[in-house]
């Protein structure tokens, strides 16, 4: 596990941007995971803002989906991202894949979002953000660490966090689809990415602290490629602050992410 402190989302949303830039520059029908939530925000108006970038080719899986929201729900994870991305590159909208959290036979609708990510190769980079109680994606804690995409439910915490994207805490579902743990573990290349002194326990737990359930991102410990990018406030309770600073500044410049 990679560990990148810099000042500022800014900087980290330009870093990670740049990762998928060159993923895409070498590899043009990449196959990326888009996370929804606040801390990839950064990442996608960099994107966005880097003129000639091509998505023309490229392919998009999105970790999660609420289940029972109409089609075009403001507050679904699809509409979400089309709003914050999507719409605003020119990947394909038909390219752009959700679990189906409509669907009249959820179980079905998983096993056949796993069997889409394997037909379209596997996810190439995925980007994650973590949860104040170290979900990824919404893997809860307790969840297995060896999970595929299901149906699980959410946390009241999680409902509350996520309620800003609706008319209230009432319309917050309780459940959704998500991938898996074990799902996210197949994807190349992880980078995930945390802001603000809420996300520093959490953040403690995923890096420095045991491999568990209870913190379901601890399980990125296990990765082979996974790079963790994360602000000075998030940075605050890790007690290998400094070495990860000097293990960043002293890489080649070559290596990239």
């Amino acid at each position: 596990m990679e560990v990148v402190i810099l000042n500022g989302s800014k900087a980290l949303g330009r870093l990670a941007a740049d990762a998928i830039q060159a993923l895409l520059e070498r590899t043009p029908d990449a196959v990326l995971g888009l996370a929804t939530g606040s801390s990839p925000l950064p990442v996608y108006d960099e994107l966005a803002a880097r003129p000639g970038l091509d998505f023309s080719r490229a392919s998009a899986f999105m970790p999660d989906e609420y289940v029972g929201l109409p089609e075009g729900h403001p507050g679904s994870c699809r509409e979400v991202i089309r709003r914050g991305f999507t719409s605003r590159v020119n990947i394909r909208p038909e390219n752009v894949h959700t679990p189906d959290g409509a669907a009249a036979d959820i179980p079905a609708a998983c096993a056949a979002y796993e069997e889409a990510i394997a037909a379209a190769g596997g996810i190439d980079l995925q980007l994650l953000g973590v949860g104040t109680d170290g979900h990824l994606a919404f893997n809860e804690p307790g969840s297995s660490l060896a999970s595929r995409t299901r149906i699980t439910s959410l946390v009241e915490q999680t409902r509350r966090d996520n309620a800003r994207l609706f008319n209230g805490l009432s319309e917050v579902p309780h459940h959704v689809i998500t991938q898996g743990l074990g799902t996210i573990m197949d994807a190349r290349h992880i980078v995930l990415l945390a802001t603000g002194a809420r996300k520093a326990q959490a953040v403690r737990d995923m890096v420095e602290g045991p491999v568990s359930a209870v913190c379901p991102a601890s399980v990125l410990q296990f990765h082979p490629h996974a790079t963790v990018l994360l602000d000075e406030a998030a940075a605050s309770a890790l007690k290998l602050a400094d070495f990860y600073r000097h293990t960043y500044d002293s890489k080649p410049a070559w290596q990239g992410l």
